[in-house]
């Protein structure tokens, strides 16, 4: 993963993450169980790329949803990958699934 990237290892530090974040936070849930290992990794790299391209505008967190469930639940989130933009703490956008770049830039530039 880019080093753009965080990468928590619980709950705990997912929220610290977002509380020390004063620009939007995009949270990047992925999965371990087989069906969702090809389409995470094939994101990382993705996800990477819009992570350094828009680095001082937002937050890039990659969350296991296994690591943190508390967050899942929270963000209603129900498969992997998939992505919550974070203004606050609060959702402003969502996705599921792989996504291009051009789709990044045209949900990341309608809410930043």
């Amino acid at each position: 993963m880019a080093k753009w990237v965080h990468q928590p290892r619980e709950d705990a530090e997912f929220d610290f993450i977002l509380g020390m974040s004063d620009i939007p936070v995009l949270a990047y849930f992925t999965g371990t169980w087989p069906k969702a290992i090809g389409p995470c990794r094939a994101m990382d790299l993705v996800v990477g790329g819009i992570a350094e391209e828009y680095a001082g505008r937002l937050t890039a967190v990659r969350a296991d949803i296994a690591r943190c469930p508390a967050a899942t639940k929270r963000y209603g989130v129900t498969g992997a990958p998939s992505y919550v933009l974070l203004r606050e703490g609060e959702a402003v956008a969502r996705g599921e699934g792989p996504m291009t770049t051009a789709e990044w830039h045209k949900l990341l530039d309608s809410h930043l």
